[in-house]
């Protein structure tokens, strides 16, 4: 196990990589000072994913999960803040605006770019080292390596989508991030079960992790699963249903699986 302040890295054996940037909650006091009331929860924070795939250990996986909330900064961004969903709403590298539209921080008390470039080096910097060493020793000691970006969101949020969020929406930077063969085989697994909805590259197709370290032909697939979050949890209370949790796990762990065969 690897720690440093901002960030954790366990080192598994397999060649599978899963992230969870938006797992941190954590907001330092100066900035937190400065926010609106509400957004000191950091309620739009992708609640105990890393409870959810901690089974990932007994497959072999290594696993990276942050600190800080994605507040601080959000490290499914790239550092220009180039927008990943043009003409859709969204929130940027340091939001200002919650998931609900509403504002993070009190009148004026915004990070300026000064501040923002200082959060990349301190928050952003290192995570995004530690993953790209991460993804380069598996591919390094197994030929290819797979990185399984993990996320959740509330599943009606009218600010960023329409409607209620399907179950499990699998993103693979529109079938750019992943090798064809290995995309067919999770979209099998998802086409065989009956417990949830799914819908593949729909409104979440991938973040920027999963565009940017996505590169099947230099042996490195991205893929990303955006959860609908009472499937495991309170989403008013944040509170985790481990009876829930444990219904979408075995699916969970299947996915997992399948980006472990033999041959793919």
């Amino acid at each position: 196990m690897h720690s440093d302040s901002v960030f954790t890295l366990h080192r598994g054996h397999a060649p599978l990589l899963v992230s969870l940037p938006h797992d941190g909650s954590l907001i330092p006091d100066d900035i937190a000072a400065r926010m609106v009331p509400q957004a000191r929860r950091a309620p739009d924070t992708d609640w105990h994913v890393a409870r959810l795939y901690a089974f990932a250990r007994e497959l072999g996986a290594s696993i990276i999960v942050p600190v800080y909330s994605r507040y601080v900064v959000d490290l499914n961004r790239p550092p220009d803040d180039v927008s990943l969903y043009p003409g859709q709403n969204t929130t940027g590298l340091c939001p200002a605006v919650r998931f609900s539209g509403e504002p993070v921080y009190l009148d004026g008390e915004a990070p300026d770019e000064a501040e923002i470039g200082a959060r990349v080096e301190t928050f952003w910097r290192p995570y995004h080292d530690a993953l790209l060493g991460e993804l380069d020793r598996l591919r390094a000691e197994h030929g290819r390596a797979v990185l399984w970006e993990g996320h959740s969101i509330r599943s009606v949020v009218p600010f960023l989508f329409d409607g209620r969020l399907p179950d499990l929406n699998l993103g693979t930077a529109g079938g750019a991030s992943c090798r064809p063969s290995l995309i067919a085989m999770l979209e099998a697994v998802l086409a065989s079960q009956t417990g949830y909805s799914h819908v593949v590259n729909g409104r979440f197709k991938g973040g920027y992790i999963t565009r940017h370290y996505g590169r099947p032909d230099d042996g490195i697939d991205a893929v990303q699963l955006e959860l609908a979050q009472l499937n495991y949890m309170d989403e008013d209370s944040f509170e985790y249903l481990p009876d829930r949790a444990a219904r979408l796990q075995p699916l969970l762990r299947t996915l997992l699986e399948t980006c472990l065969r033999p041959g793919t």
